[in-house]
């Protein structure tokens, strides 16, 4: 599974990470993440509002941070 936060390393994007680093700490999957920060890679990925959380390829949510748990439950049902 490869994980991605997109942004431009602004607070929310930041708090997005952070987030994602603890809820891997959750689960026992075989985890690639990875921040993206270039905004020509964003925008050709289709996102406009970010932090954007990419799980696969798939776009999982924009705009916003989920919690740690709301994290762990979108990579288990992965």
């Amino acid at each position: 599974m490869k994980i991605q936060v997109l942004g431009s390393g602004c607070r929310k994007c930041e708090h997005l990470a952070q987030n994602v680093e603890a809820a891997l700490g959750e689960v026992d999957t075989d985890v690639t993440f990875e921040k993206v920060t270039d905004v020509d890679t964003i925008l050709e990925m289709g996102v406009m509002i970010t932090p954007a959380l990419v799980i696969d390829g798939k776009v999982i949510s924009k705009g916003k941070v989920p919690s740690v748990e709301e994290l762990v439950e979108l990579i288990e049902e992965e």
